[in-house]
C-alpha cells in the first residue's frame, strides 16, 4: 500500500498555484519509459536499507565506490533526522553565538553537545567544538604545557599520522619539543613511551583504537605518567566508545578526536568537527568557547558563553588559543545524531562495526598468503599483509567499485605491502564477500 504524505485537497491546491490541471500533467515532460511503474520493495525495511535501494534504483552506473577506508573518516550512516534538524534556518544560517541573548537555541544545543561529549569521553568538561581531529589533539597538547610548564610531548607514532602532522606543526612554531616512539606490532611500545618520560614531559599523546585499529588499555600508561608529574592524552574514535573503554576510565587527563563519524557526511574531507574535553580542573585551560547553564534575574534558565579564553575576548599574551571560529553546525549533527540513537543505541552501533569487521577479518585472513597481523584485539579496524606492495592492489579494485582499504606505505615506508581494511556498519555481507572474491583475484591472477 502506498503512502503520500499529501491529502488530495491539498494535492489539489498545489497543482491550481502551479497551474497544472493534474499529478499526470505535472510530471508530463518526462517520457513515459523513463517513468518508474513500481519500486517492487519488500515489507518491513530499516530507513537505511530503503535508502539504499533507492540509490540504487536512481543511478544508471552503479552506486559508486564501496569504501572499506577509514584512517580517521568513516562511512557510517546518518539518520534522516540529522540533516533535516540542522538544516532548519534557526541553525543553519546563525553565525557564532557571540550575542547570548539571541542564540539560546544555539548555545543550548551546543551544552547538550558538551554534555553529550563528555559522556562518550568519560571526562568532566568540554569546549564548544574545534577545527578538526588534529588541531584538537595539537591544542590538547598545548593544554598540557599550560598545566605543568614543561615543554616536552611524547607522541606514540601509532596515533595517525595526519594528526602527528599537525602537532608537529603547531608546536614548531612555539619552540616545544615533540619526542615520537615507533609502534610495536601495531600496537603502542608501553615500555618506550613511559621509559621516555622525563623531568621536562608534559604529556604522553596516544590514539585508541590507534591507526592500524588496535584496541589498548592505557590505564597503566596514565598511572606511570602522573608518577612523573605528566599528564595522559587519548585520542579517540567516538564510535568505538560505544564499546572500549573511554579515556576516563584510563585515568587520561584530556580526551580529544575526530568527530566526523558522529552524523557528518565524508564530504570530500569536510567541514567536520574536532573534539576535548578534560578534567574540571583543568577547564580554564581549554581552547575555544564553553557553553555554560545558568539563570537570569526572573530565574529563567539561560545558556551563556564563559571562559572565552580567546584573544579576541581577553589580552593576547593570556589566551589559551587564538580560535575564531568553531564548527558549531557539524558539532551540532554531532549532538542530533548521538541523541538520535541513545545510549542504547550506541552501544548497538559499535557492536555492529565490531561484529562485521570480525566477519571481514575471517573471510580476507582466507584468502591464500593474507593474514591479519595486529597483535592485539581491533574494533572495526585491522591490518592485512599481502604477498604484495598493497598500493597497486587497491588501484586494480577501483573500477570494481571497491576500495579495498587504505596502504600503510605511505605513512610507514617499511610497511608496504600491508593495508588498513575497514568495516562499518554499513557493509553489508554481500559488500565484505565481494572485497574478498575481487583481492582473491588481484593478488593471484
Amino acid at each position: 500500500m502506498g503512502y503520500s504524505p499529501n491529502t488530495p485537497e491539498e494535492i489539489r491546491e498545489m497543482l491550481a498555484a502551479i497551474g497544472a490541471g493534474s499529478v499526470e500533467e505535472l510530471f508530463s515532460s518526462i517520457p513515459r519509459e523513463l517513468r518508474a511503474k513500481s519500486f517492487d520493495l519488500p515489507p518491513g525495511l530499516s530507513e537505511f536499507e530503503l535508502m539504499g535501494i533507492m540509490r540504487e534504483k536512481a543511478s544508471t552506473g552503479g552506486c559508486g565506490i564501496t569504501p572499506f577506508i577509514g584512517g580517521g573518516l568513516y562511512d557510517h550512516f546518518i539518520p534522516a533526522a540529522v540533516d533535516h534538524l540542522s538544516s532548519r534556518a534557526e541553525f543553519y544560517t546563525a553565525y557564532t553565538p557571540y550575542q547570548p541573548e539571541c542564540s539560546q537555541g544555539t548555545l543550548q544545543a551546543l551544552f547538550e553537545y558538551q554534555t553529550a561529549i563528555c559522556r562518550l569521553t568519560g571526562m568532566e568538561a568540554s569546549n564548544a567544538s574545534l577545527y578538526d581531529g588534529g588541531t584538537a589533539v595539537a591544542e590538547a597538547a598545548l593544554m598540557a604545557f599550560r598545566i605543568t610548564g614543561r615543554h616536552q610531548v611524547v607522541l606514540d607514532e601509532s596515533v595517525n599520522p595526519f594528526y602527528r602532522e599537525v602537532v608537529r606543526g603547531y608546536l614548531a612554531s612555539v619552540a616545544e619539543q615533540v619526542v615520537e616512539v615507533a609502534p610495536l606490532g601495531y600496537g603502542s611500545d608501553f615500555d618506550m613511551l613511559s621509559g621516555t618520560v622525563t623531568g621536562e614531559t608534559a604529556a604522553i599523546i596516544v590514539q585508541n583504537p590507534n591507526f592500524f585499529g588496535t584496541v589498548e588499555d592505557f590505564a597503566a600508561l596514565a598511572e606511570k605518567a602522573h608518577q612523573h608529574g605528566a599528564l595522559l592524552i587519548v585520542c579517540s574514535y567516538p564510535v568505538a566508545l560505544g564499546l572500549v573503554k573511554s579515556p576516563g576510565e584510563m585515568g587520561a587527563d584530556i580526551a580529544a578526536g575526530e568527530g566526523q563519524s558522529l552524523g557528518n557526511h565524508l564530504s570530500f574531507g569536510g567541514p567536520y568537527f574536532g573534539f576535548i574535553t578534560t578534567l574540571k580542573k583543568y577547564i580554564r585551560n581549554l581552547p575555544g568557547r564553553i557553553v555554560g547553564e545558568t539563570i537570569d534575574k526572573d530565574g529563567q534558565r539561560g545558556y551563556v558563553l564563559t571562559l572565552q579564553a580567546r584573544e579576541q575576548h581577553i589580552k593576547r599574551q593570556k589566551a589559551t588559543s587564538n580560535i575564531c571560529s568553531n564548527q558549531s553546525l557539524c558539532a551540532l549533527r554531532g549532538m542530533i545524531f548521538t541523541a538520535a540513537l541513545g545510549r542504547k543505541g550506541f552501544e548497538e552501533l559499535a557492536a555492529l562495526n565490531y561484529d562485521k569487521a570480525e566477519y571481514a577479518r575471517g573471510v580476507l585472513s582466507a584468502i591464500d598468503g593474507v593474514s591479519v597481523i595486529n597483535a592485539g584485539t581491533t574494533f572495526n579496524e585491522f591490518v592485512l599483509s599481502l604477498p604484495k606492495p598493497a598500493a597497486p592492489v587497491v588501484e586494480r579494485l577501483l573500477p570494481f567499485g571497491v576500495a579495498a582499504g587504505l596502504p600503510l606505505g605511505s605513512y610507514y615506508p617499511e610497511m608496504e605491502n600491508t593495508l588498513v581494511v575497514t568495516v562499518t556498519e554499513k557493509r553489508t555481507k554481500t559488500e565484505i564477500d565481494r572485497l574478498a572474491s575481487l583481492l582473491q583475484e588481484a593478488l593471484w591472477s
